[in-house]
């Protein structure tokens, strides 16, 4: 009788460490798709680069939606933001869209109202994230990013030796 006891309170015991590890592991990939997100958008809003001879010109599509960060519909070749559309790993579902009038999707963010177990120690282009009381408070906005790196801040990379930046947008033949 004592052992199943004692076998009860173990697998209770090892049974909250799992819970706690695979959130920890949403979190981590949390950051990493809403990163993924955040930057392909910022490449989409950034002024394509003039090929020799040719006059720059300015992104003048909003982004209505993700999809066409994995094709931009506005270039004849293929060009390519996002190489897969993410999930809110917290959740299950599609992210929530952060949209302003003008440039249309700036955006994402979590739909959880769960508490993160992470309140501190984020790479510098995510320290607003620090002591946030719920998920959906990450938002994953291009526009600080870019008031971060206007401010000595910049993408250092997320835990584990991912990147969370990569050079530009894919192009493929």
């Amino acid at each position: 009788m004592v052992a199943v006891v004692i076998i009860g309170i173990m697998a209770g015991a090892a049974s909250q460490s799992w819970r706690t590890i695979m959130k920890r592991d949403r979190e981590e990939e949390l950051l990493f798709r809403g990163t993924q997100i955040r930057d392909a958008i910022a490449r989409w809003n950034k002024p394509p680069k003039p090929l020799p001879g040719q006059v720059p010109r300015q992104q003048t599509h909003k982004l209505n939606d993700l999809k066409d960060l994995l094709q931009d519909p506005n270039t004849p070749e293929t060009v390519r933001y996002l190489r897969r559309l993410y999930t809110d790993p917290i959740t299950g579902k599609d992210f929530d869209l952060i949209v302003d009038p003008v440039k249309g999707i700036v955006g994402v963010k979590s739909s959880s109202e769960d508490p993160p177990l992470k309140r501190d120690n984020f790479p510098d282009d995510l320290k607003a994230f620090a002591n946030k009381d719920k998920y959906s408070d990450w938002t994953f906005d291009y526009r600080l990013k870019a008031t971060s790196a206007a401010t000595g801040g910049g993408v250092t990379g997320l835990p584990g030796g991912t990147s969370g930046t990569s050079g530009g947008a894919f192009r493929s033949p």
